[in-house]
């Protein structure tokens, strides 16, 4: 879109966690290089982080303050926030529509970008005249297997890697949690997209989800639009340089890094698991171990006795958070051990890195069945329903130290270049669209 053409502006409202918020700031980006005015909408809490990191003067944030006094504010985000009060932050944010539908006064935008977690935030985009268009954070493979099962649970879903059991679909939280949405009852699909908008947008690439996109759009009878991968390229800081330093000096490929994103911590018996798991492999390792804020554990305590003695300079162990992408994209390193969040999926994907897969909850599960299916990784067997030592240290050792993971190193080096080739392609297509949404 040239200079002269007019700019449109949008609005993005992301659901209240940072696996959200981070790629609709980083479409927010793209679009602003593209000639939008976009302008981000969440709790101060949550874009605190960003005002000060984001490189991009043109983004603009709006404070959305949620009306409820029953959580601290310090809690108007899912990140550290104790499992209990889940409920209660998603009623604090219903009980906030006025307060958004203010925003949407204020801002008029032409678009709302919104998230699937939120589908009333469309309807009362219409009741203002403003069009809208959903976004989805997570993946079409993890999308559609959702959209299938609580739309047609009696048919088998068409690619075999991806089906579930019976028993595996009651299990599934994100599946129920989409099936029993006060949202969603009677309305099922009506989180996928305004009465306005023909099209979806997914956190993807036809690279890596083709097939499920095409089936994904026969589901919604909707145009799904990849629109690439919605991660940071890393960028370089000074507290960066002792995980440098130590990654210099390693051998090509022989690190794995381990982490299980910002919103899920392990018990004490799942961290004596990883821990004895990384030891029985002999492969060098950086681990980041996060615990609940107000959690009085610490690494002593749940550590296993003389862990960090016997490992010694093999493993470097930080509490707290590590720059992932830096990290994934040092030549030191030949594996990830991840809980398969979809932008941890992603970044690994980008920074060439074969996934050793450990799905906890969500849509993560799925995600590690994706990762399998396309030889970019594979998932560690569990005993039961539990993880164990000797099955962490094969997958691990299977990924980075055997012949097979210089397979799966091969397939995530060629994906990871169609990729980024396909990039402005997919974008450029998503921009045509939302300019012709924003004309009406």
């Amino acid at each position: 879109m040239s200079c002269e053409q007019k700019c449109y502006k949008i609005l993005m409202f992301p659901w209240l966690a940072h696996g959200h918020i981070s790629p609709f700031a980083e479409l927010a980006k793209r679009l602003i290089h593209r000639n939008f005015r976009v302008f981000l909408c969440s709790t101060p809490v949550n874009l605190e982080p960003f005002r000060k990191s984001t490189e991009e003067p043109s983004l603009e944030f709006v404070d959305l303050h949620l009306s409820s006094t029953e959580i601290p504010k310090k809690y108007h985000t899912t990140k550290n926030l104790p499992t209990h009060l889940m409920p209660t932050l998603k009623t604090a944010l219903i009980e906030s529509k006025e307060n958004f539908r203010n925003v949407l006064k204020i801002i008029k935008p032409d678009i709302l970008v919104y998230d699937f977690m939120q589908p009333w935030a469309s309807a009362m985009a219409s009741e203002e005249g403003i069009s809208s268009i959903v976004l989805f954070p997570c993946g079409a493979a993890c999308t559609s297997c959702i959209v299938h099962y609580t739309n047609q649970p009696e048919m088998e879903f068409p690619f075999e890697s991806l089906r579930l059991s019976e028993t595996e679909r009651e299990k599934s939280e994100i599946i129920n949690t989409v099936t029993n949405s006060d949202d969603n009852k009677d309305e099922s699909l009506r989180f996928f997209g305004g009465p306005s908008a023909s099209f979806i947008m997914v956190n993807s690439s036809n690279k890596l989800e083709g097939k499920y996109i095409s089936y994904l759009s026969e589901l919604v009878k909707k145009e799904v639009l990849p629109v690439g991968f919605l991660i940071q390229e890393p960028v370089q800081k000074s507290d960066d340089s002792m995980f440098v330093d130590w990654l210099s000096k390693k051998n090509t490929k022989s690190v794995v890094f381990v982490s299980f994103g910002s919103e899920y911590f392990l018990t004490k018996e799942e961290i004596e698991e990883v821990a004895l798991g990384l030891e029985i492999s002999g492969v060098s390792f950086i681990w980041v171990v996060r615990f609940p804020v107000g959690e009085k554990m610490g690494l002593d305590d749940a550590l296993p006795q003389g862990f960090q003695n016997r490992v010694g300079d093999r493993g470097m162990i930080v509490e707290g958070w590590a720059p992932q992408t830096k990290i994934l994209s040092h030549p030191s390193v030949g594996g990830f051990l991840s809980h398969c969040g979809w932008n941890s999926i992603l970044e690994a994907v980008t920074c060439r890195v074969p996934v050793i897969a450990m799905p906890m909850q969500l849509d993560q599960p799925m995600n590690s069945r994706l990762v399998a299916e396309v030889g970019i990784g594979i998932e560690v067997q569990r005993d039961g329903e539990e993880f164990t030592r000797e099955e962490i240290a094969k997958a691990i050792k299977k990924v980075v130290v055997e012949d097979d993971g210089k397979d799966m190193a091969r397939n995530v080096d060629k994906l990871s270049s169609e990729v980024r080739e396909n990039r402005d392609d997919e974008m450029n297509t998503t921009v045509s669209k939302l300019v012709q949404l924003a004309k009406g």
